[in-house]
């Protein structure tokens, strides 16, 4: 293998990079094409239907279409892109993360058209693209490894005979995987089976291959990944660590650098490990290193990354280093800026990452248009996104949205800047998860550095913000009366005004009562009052300003104080219903004035249907007409933002009919299956 690296490695000789297309989108195709401009290169950005309207296409020197939005039809297409870099003359192609940026044969393809591709060797991306192959080579290599099953023999009674060799519990892994996907945790005998199936079927649908790996879990550890770099002299370097453990569905939501867990004695141990690994696949260019950390400050081999991650910011901000540069510089031929002992690490870095999702419906994936959005802006805050208002969010791509990134002194500080940012960052159109990124910087485990792999599932399991909950009664009140259209400035008046106010799937039905009078001359305010179900609360509008596009006002509500803020949307002068976006306590609400909406009368049958949860591919029915069904019961499987979900039913009952197949597409709210009750008897 190492000559064949050798020859491959020298095939041709590097040249500097003078006009790159970036083979992705999104926010990391953005950030490629800042650094790319900063360097005096030409960029070139590709886009399917989808995307026609992105960010990165607008930010690119040119743009080129390459098919539809199915990520099989453009971004996964190695010829359409191959294609597109010789129409523009394109001499290098970065391959950003995710899509193709760990696929052997699409660099093969760059080396067979003289493209320089930014990153690693084929031969390595497909030893370190392989969790088996890499496990072995790593075990060869002296790399600290987790116990586990590794094998050619990939049925499902081998796979399931390891498994109880190791000893439960386990991890079932996509061998070619990642971010999640493809991965299992079995802890009892029963579930085996039924894992092996869901993990190698998702595989395939994410990777094309169904192979599985099998280790044995190591309950709560922390997840520490070390950012190596090396150039095509043997150079070969490590940027410290990234603490990743906060996770949920094994994908990371908070990462930071460096670890709050590894001393500097245990980073030089981690990092030296890191080195080797990439010494052994003679790596060229950026990679990371990932290892598990248990509570022994014991360390294993996970896997190794043979692209830049989503997480570099923390690094880049941590050791003043752009690391996209040194892929370029590295990619022209150069050699690695810095050495080892040159390499400083000072304060700390944390980031967040901003998805279309719902945390308190199992963080299902959101689509929708953004109607706004509108990043913090904050010394040593930095975001790292590739959205903007107006944008549609498809089902087609992963759901995250944007970076949040802040740096400090010391860890406290870099906290509390990104609760900041947090705060005075606005999306509006899509449910998202700020609130939940909030809430994870405010708990006691996480601000004492002590988060492990479980922390979501244990310290935080009971945390309002991934709990189903209709907004409070104060938070009616003010939506009530910002929705009725009357402001500090109004002097009208009106008598009690009923009105249906809608949150998500939770209507309320209150009575506002608006009593006016003229705005008091030396306050310049006017007292409001709202009926909720007998309930009166007094309003007061103590001062209001605009932030952005956004309404800032701060409220009293029964003599409590309050701040908001706000968006009012006007549906059109032949529909004259209003939305309110509205920023309480930290949640993030969408109301809806449906007052003249006609009441239908078949509103609560088809809340018991089940309907799709976003847009999406039907994988699987896994029921037929007239079977019992009990609430919970899985009945369909929905392929939707690179993710498999489950779809139960709603309610006991029998099924009436069933309107999808498998491999349909289906729209989000659609009616998949209909329910009726069962007979008493």
């Amino acid at each position: 293998m190492s000559s064949n690296m050798s020859s491959n490695m020298s095939s041709h000789m590097k040249t500097p990079v003078k006009k790159l297309l970036i083979a992705n989108r999104g926010e990391i195709a953005c950030r490629v094409i800042r650094t790319a401009r900063m360097m005096g290169i030409n960029t070139v950005a590709v886009y399917s239907d989808a995307d026609a309207d992105a960010p990165h296409v607008e930010m690119a020197d040119q743009a080129v279409h390459i098919g539809a939005a199915p990520v099989a039809e453009s971004y996964l297409s190695i010829e359409k892109i191959i294609n597109a870099a010789k129409a523009t003359n394109s001499d290098a192609i970065h391959p950003g993360y995710g899509f193709l940026s760990e696929n052997a044969a699409f660099t093969q393809a760059c080396d067979q058209a003289g493209i320089q591709f930014v990153g690693p060797s084929a031969e390595a991306i497909e030893l370190m693209g392989s969790k088996r192959q890499s496990k072995i080579a790593m075990l060869d290599s002296g790399v600290p490894c987790i116990p586990g099953y590794q094998g050619e023999d990939q049925s499902d009674q081998a796979l399931k005979s390891a498994a109880l060799d190791i000893g439960l519990p386990v991890m079932l892994k996509a061998s070619a995987g990642g971010g999640g996907r493809g991965m299992r945790l079995v802890s009892h005998a029963d579930q085996l089976e039924t894992a092996i199936k869901s993990a190698r079927s998702e595989a395939i649908n994410a990777f094309g291959s169904g192979e599985l790996i099998i280790e044995k879990a190591v309950i709560a550890p922390r997840h520490i990944e070390i950012q190596i770099f090396a150039d095509q002299f043997g150079n070969t370097v490590y940027l410290g660590e990234r603490d990743c453990s906060v996770q949920r569905r094994h994908q990371k939501v908070v990462e930071e650098a460096p670890s709050p867990a590894v001393s500097p004695a245990l980073r030089e141990r981690m990092g030296q490990a890191a080195v080797n690994a990439a010494k052994a696949c003679q790596y060229c260019g950026a990679g990371t290193v990932e290892f598990l950390l248990d509570a022994d400050q014991n360390f294993y081999f996970l896997e190794m990354n043979t692209r830049l991650q989503v997480e570099h910011p923390v690094t880049e901000l941590i050791t003043g280093q752009d690391l996209v540069e040194w892929q370029l510089r590295v990619a022209s031929g150069e050699a690695l800026p810095l050495k080892q002992e040159d390499i400083q690490i000072k304060g700390h870095a944390i980031e967040v990452r901003l998805y279309a999702e719902d945390p308190a419906n199992d963080f299902c994936p959101q689509t929708g248009e953004i109607s706004l959005w509108q990043p913090a802006e904050l010394v040593d805050f930095r975001v790292d996104g590739g959205i903007q208002s107006g944008q549609i969010i498809s089902p087609f791509y992963d759901p995250m949205l944007a970076k949040l990134i802040a740096y400090g002194n010391d860890r406290e500080q870099a906290r509390q800047k990104l609760l900041e940012g947090i705060e005075h960052t606005h999306l509006v159109g899509v449910t998202d998860n700020r609130y939940f990124l909030s809430e994870i910087l405010k708990t006691p485990s996480f601000i004492q550095g002590e988060a492990t792999t479980a922390f979501i599932e244990h310290d935080f399991k009971d945390n309002a913000s991934i709990q189903i909950a209709p907004p409070g009664e104060d938070t009616l009140a003010i939506a009530a009366y910002l929705l009725a259209g009357q402001t500090s400035w109004s002097t009208a008046a009106l008598g009690p005004k009923p009105c249906w106010l809608k949150s998500g799937e939770h209507e309320q039905r209150v009575l506002i009562s608006q009593n006016f009078s003229e705005a008091s001359t030396e306050h310049g305010q006017t007292n409001h009052s709202v009926m909720i179900g007998g309930e009166e609360f007094a309003i007061e509008i103590l001062s209001e300003r605009l932030e952005g596009k956004l309404e800032f006002a701060h409220i009293t509500l029964n003599q409590q104080d309050h701040s908001v803020y706000f968006l009012i949307e006007h549906q059109g002068i032949l529909n004259p219903r209003k939305r309110l976006y509205l920023a309480h306590h930290g949640r993030h609400h969408w109301f809806e004035d449906i007052t003249l909406r006609p009441a239908s009368q078949s509103d609560q049958n088809q809340a018991d249907n089940l309907k799709a949860s976003m847009d999406g591919l039907i994988i699987d029915v896994m029921a037929q007409p007239g079977d019992t069904v009990t609430q919970g019961q899985p009945l369909v499987i929905l392929e939707a933002m690179k993710m498999e979900h489950s779809l139960t039913s709603p309610r006991d009952g029998i099924i009436q009919s069933i309107s999808v197949e498998q491999g349909q597409q289906v729209n989000a709210r659609q009616v998949l299956i209909e329910l009726k009750e069962q007979e008493s008897k």
